[in-house]
């Protein structure tokens, strides 16, 4: 018998019949649920972020999961203007709300329709994408139509769920393709296959620099695209930060999500992170990328796919979250 790179042939057989079942749920989902999609707004004090609630229709309160995105300007949906649209995370709300679980995914402040409650990026901080996160939180928490509060963030914004779920008594947190290290220890480790040599000092200067809480306007050309001064005391605050640490702090149960074929985020943070809470559930998807598709570990096809919003998301990914939280119901 041949083992495979999700288990045993039983175990791939067992995970075959859940997929063929989501699946079928799914079909029939389009077919049962009543979903009601709003907009949703809150007033922070110091700016409107403006977001999208999916709420399906049930007389009793529904779990709801506050969905925060990646880094840089990536918005709601989880596209990004200079990555592309593959609209990743509102493929992923509407997995959840024809499963009766409601989500609310918003533009973080400085991006999108909430551009105006930061405009200029020189006064972005992970202390005020946490803040948010907390409002966010604090405002369906008390909405009667919602149940249990899950926190799910997708790359750097699994970061940012960690650090918010204590503060609002999250049921639960999901970190997908979540970094365990460090940001400047992932970038330095990015940018050493990509840059020549010259470049790499210089980067890594900036990033030393950097991490000691200090700017450095003397950036190429070339790497103005991740050190533009703007940007500077955004990742001063961001490197501050452990991301396995935040993770081990946490006390109520943890989904740890993470593709095979991520081009970002490697498997071994996925391990890092449940090393630092192993209590948490770790779910490895054969062959997913960074934008949750099954794509195979071929750079184009990798880059096409932060583009293809038609694109499938993985079926593994569905099964593994609706399976965690309908755990979290039944507890």
């Amino acid at each position: 018998m041949l083992a495979s790179p999700t288990g045993t042939f039983v175990n791939d057989g067992v995970m075959m019949l859940r997929v063929l079942a989501l699946s079928l749920t799914l079909f029939t989902g389009f077919v049962q649920a009543t979903v009601l999609q709003r907009p949703i707004t809150l007033d922070t004090g110091t700016g409107e972020l403006f977001g999208s609630l999916l709420l399906p229709k049930s007389d009793n309160p529904v779990p709801v999961v506050l969905i925060i995105s990646g880094s840089g300007p990536t918005d709601r949906d989880g596209n990004n203007p200079d990555g592309g649209r593959n609209d990743s995370l509102k493929r992923l709300a509407w997995v959840l709300a024809k499963h009766n679980i409601a989500s609310v995914r918003y533009d973080k402040r400085g991006v999108a329709a909430s551009l105006a409650a930061t405009p200029d990026e020189r006064n972005l901080s992970v202390e005020a994408y946490v803040a948010d996160a907390e409002a966010w939180g604090r405002k369906l928490k008390t909405d009667p139509r919602f149940g249990q509060l899950i926190l799910l963030g997708h790359s750097e914004g699994a970061l940012i769920a960690s650090l918010a779920a204590p503060s609002v008594d999250a049921a639960a947190v999901i970190s997908m393709s979540g970094s365990a290290r460090p940001i400047d220890q992932v970038l330095r480790q990015q940018l050493s296959n990509r840059l020549p040599p010259p470049l790499m000092l210089r980067s890594n200067e900036l990033l030393d620099s950097l991490k000691a809480g200090k700017t450095d306007d003397n950036v190429p050309p070339q790497l103005q695209v991740i050190f533009r001064p703007s940007v500077q005391p955004y990742l001063i605050s961001l490197f501050r930060l452990d991301p396995a640490a935040a993770f081990a702090k946490l006390k109520m149960p943890a989904l740890i999500i993470q593709g095979s074929n991520d081009i970002q985020v490697g498997v071994d943070d996925a391990r890092l992170l449940k090393a630092a809470k192993p209590d948490a559930e770790l779910a490895l998807i054969d062959g997913m990328n960074h934008v949750l598709r099954i794509v195979p570990n071929d750079v184009k096809r990798q880059l096409a796919s932060y583009k293809d919003p038609q694109l499938p998301l993985a079926a593994e990914l569905g099964t593994r979250i609706l399976g965690f939280i309908d755990g979290l119901r039944s507890s």
